[in-house]
């Protein structure tokens, strides 16, 4: 396996706090780092693009809220239950820079005016639906709707996050795509994140097993893992059918599309008539960690062997089919 640096962009002092590995104390983290297999064997690109934990003190010295509570947004520990993903063949990319300092599942400028003190340029997006909840590129709230910022940024500040962060991760993710599409005629992104396992919507559940543990719909179903293909539009219906299968096999409860259909990731690259095919997987993280404490708990080694489980079920697939398509 074979990993790979960005050059190292200036995202300030990390935070001073207790060294542990949940907030590792670094002056300079590079924004990503792809882990390659020494020979690709799958048509599977793996991203883990919000997994990210060095904490920038500018970010720290800028914010209302303390470091743990900036992790409310984080999708912990994501990047390890994927880790399986290079001794199978398959590239993962994984971004350090933390969701809450820029979100590269977002268009690139989607940024709120109220957060700034400058005048936006003409061409940010300040009326999409993410800018209007608060979590646009640069987010204005944590995932519980508590205001970041002590005060407005300065739209310089945000351009610089773009440009050192969320810029290099999306270009190693489309080379990363392209280079899968020429060695074996198509690509299937997955996009790995975690949700919240309290205070989803229902969700309507695929025939399966009951679940292990799971978000609680206000129907009492258990959801375990929401695979998202915008609809059936980002993907051929045989890579969430796979998916869908080998997880239900392992005894998960799956939902599709809701309340996670898929986000910029997902819809951007996501184009089957292309080659390029992407999938969206939200893991409830009542499976794997506790979520008051930010702690894995004792399901996560498990966890990460179904996944490896998962990837090398999705060799399985069609791959002539799929390539024709």
């Amino acid at each position: 396996m074979t990993t790979e640096k960005p050059p190292s962009p200036d995202l300030g002092t990390a935070a001073r706090t207790a060294p542990s590995a949940e907030f590792p104390v670094a002056e300079i983290s590079p924004a990503f780092e792809v882990l390659a297999p020494d020979l690709q064997t799958l048509p599977l690109v793996f991203a883990s693009p919000h997994s990210g934990r060095v904490y920038p003190q500018s970010l720290l010295d800028a914010a209302r809220l303390d470091a743990q509570a900036l992790r409310k947004s984080e999708d912990c520990f994501v990047d390890e239950i994927f880790a399986s993903a290079p001794a199978c063949g398959a590239p993962l990319i994984k971004a350090h820079f933390p969701r809450v300092y820029v979100d590269p599942n977002r268009e690139p400028y989607e940024l709120d005016p109220s957060m700034f003190r400058d005048v936006l340029p003409d061409y940010v997006n300040i009326r999409s639906p993410r800018v209007a909840s608060g979590l646009g590129t640069i987010a204005r709230i944590v995932a519980d709707g508590e205001p970041i910022y002590r005060d407005r940024l300065d739209f310089a500040e945000a351009a610089r996050r773009i440009a050192t962060c969320y810029r290099p991760y999306h270009a190693a993710l489309s080379r990363l795509l392209k280079e899968t599409r020429q060695r074996f005629g198509f690509a299937i992104l997955i996009d790995c994140h975690s949700m919240p396992s309290v205070g989803l919507p229902s969700a309507k559940l695929r025939p399966g097993g009951a679940g292990r543990g799971g978000a609680s719909s206000k129907e009492g179903s258990r959801v375990d893992i929401v695979l998202g293909d915008c609809f059936g539009t980002a993907c051929s219906p045989a890579v969430t059918m796979r998916c869908e299968a080998l997880l239900l096999g392992l005894g998960y409860s799956v939902a599709r599309n809701h309340p996670y259909a898929g986000g910029y990731t997902t819809r951007h690259y996501g184009r089957p008539r292309d080659g390029v095919h992407a999938l969206q997987i939200e893991l409830s993280r009542a499976l794997y960690m506790d979520e008051h404490r930010y702690e894995r708990s004792a399901h996560l080694p498990v966890l990460a062997t179904e996944m490896e489980t998962l990837i090398r079920g999705l060799a399985d697939l069609d791959l002539n089919q799929l390539a024709a398509e």
